[in-house]
């Protein structure tokens, strides 16, 4: 039977390990706003089920290697669930990012068995201040140097840009199960090929840092890449609509002097009504053929910005054939953006969508688009219509949507850019049947 001190000590090591985990999920998720440390204190329930498991199932001294697994999925398991609750992913993104935390504490976990074998053996209490001194070392070195290469956004970036979030979880999962196997093989382990086996411990760990920054600058490269084909169609397109735009003014004027020659006969007789109907009549013309044209070309000129003028272009011919009213203002010229242009580019993106898809929810669709440089910052505004009901605890949460099942993506992935973006400030609000999203960043690139 399971001694309380034998229990309270497999508590604390197990409180550790997860400790440790925690340090490189915070890493791994780029987290920088320390306001989620609040929610560590949740976390204590996962030793605690473990340790709750060590006492209750006892399969016999052949049936190691289960138990032991028993008990890394069940630790897996609860620490999934409070990443998915702490920074309201899916369930397959925080598995990956789980799993991969899940890695380097395993990598550290290898060195923390050798040094309990090796070190102090004959004081247990200096060797545990010792050997937690080392690992708590090693964690502060290795998350520091995870931040200082931004590996953090680079995971997350793969996570949404991959080939599938369930793809590239069972691939993370995959790995951690490796690296757990790795950790069972020290157990046979004599202490003179400790340094090897460890070395090879690290290359893994390695390859799979590489890895992943690799796959992600790779997906990233393709994405640009693609965008930069689509600003060479935009523009394109753009050059198309401005010599449409030339046409339709040449047609005008020529048929500019045989209205005025009508509208001089109906002056010189007299008949101002028939003057005043057919002045109205060529305004609306001007502004039905070519005024509307020339307006929106102008807008879209101001905007400086190759990559968004050419999402804008092409979000805006999306949302013209769905039969969406679109209403662009860019009063003044935005040559820059004061964040990473293309994570501008895919908020602005995500909105337009969001706007999109709920305006054609209602009779009327209509999506206003609002662009406005002004000193040091740029406003974004974009607004629709929406009949629905909005729950401002939800919106926010990954794979909530009103719109059924599979969506829900948009707004989370919105925020977890901006996360990264201390310089931007966002206010969302809903009243009289129009829902407002904007964004405001300040300061230049």
């Amino acid at each position: 039977m399971t001694t309380l001190v034998e229990f309270l000590s497999a508590y604390i090591d197990t409180m550790l390990a997860h400790a440790i985990l925690a340090s490189y999920l915070f890493a791994i998720m780029d987290e920088r706003n320390w306001h989620k440390v609040k929610k560590l204190p949740a976390l204590l329930l996962s030793p605690l089920a473990v340790c709750f498991l060590t006492m209750s199932l006892h399969l016999g001294p052949g049936a190691v290697l289960i138990q032991f697994y028993m008990y890394s999925m069940t630790a897996l398991l609860c620490c999934v669930l409070w990443a998915r609750w702490a920074w309201k992913i899916g369930f397959w993104r925080a598995l990956s990012a789980v799993s991969m935390a899940g890695l380097f504490q395993v990598s550290l976990s290898a060195l923390s068995r050798f040094l309990f074998r090796n070190v102090f053996v004959d004081n247990e209490r200096l060797q545990f201040v010792a050997v937690s001194a080392v690992l708590w070392f090693l964690v502060l070195l290795s998350t520091a140097l995870l931040y200082r290469l931004r590996f953090g956004y680079w995971f997350r970036l793969l996570l949404e840009e991959g080939p599938g979030q369930r793809r590239t979880a069972l691939f993370f999962f995959a790995l951690a199960c490796i690296m757990e196997a790795f950790f069972v093989l020290q157990r046979g382990l004599a202490s003179e090929y400790f340094a090897l086996y460890y070395l090879l411990v690290l290359v893994m760990a390695g390859l799979v840092v590489g890895l992943v920054f690799y796959l992600a600058q790779w997906f990233d490269a393709s994405r640009k890449m693609e965008a930069q084909r689509d600003i060479i169609a935009q523009q394109q397109l753009y050059e198309r609509e401005l010599e449409s735009i030339r046409r339709e003014v040449r047609a005008f004027r020529h048929d500019y002097k045989n209205l005025l020659a009508g509208l001089s006969q109906q002056a010189d007789e007299g008949e101002l009504d028939a003057l005043r109907a057919a002045l109205s009549e060529l305004d609306a013309g001007f502004d039905r053929r070519i005024g509307e044209k020339i307006r929106a070309s102008t807008q879209i000129g101001n905007l400086r910005i190759l990559q968004v003028r050419s999402l804008l272009l092409s979000k805006l011919s999306v949302m013209a054939k769905q039969g969406i009213d679109c209403r662009l203002e860019v009063l003044y010229p935005v040559e820059w953006v004061g964040m990473d242009v293309w994570d501008f580019v895919r908020c602005l993106g995500i909105l337009l969508a969001n706007a999109a898809q709920a305006a054609l929810e209602t009779d009327t669709p209509w999506v206003e688009i609002v662009l406005l440089a002004q000193g040091s910052s740029v406003a974004l505004r974009v607004s629709n219509p929406y009949t629905g009901v909005v729950d401002p605890d939800n919106i926010w949460t990954e794979g909530f949507s009103t719109k059924g099942e599979g969506r829900g993506l948009g707004l989370p992935s919105y925020q977890r850019i901006l996360e990264g973006c201390p310089n931007t400030a966002t206010s969302t609000s809903w009243a009289g049947g129009v829902f407002v999203q904007e964004l405001k960043v300040e300061g230049r690139p």
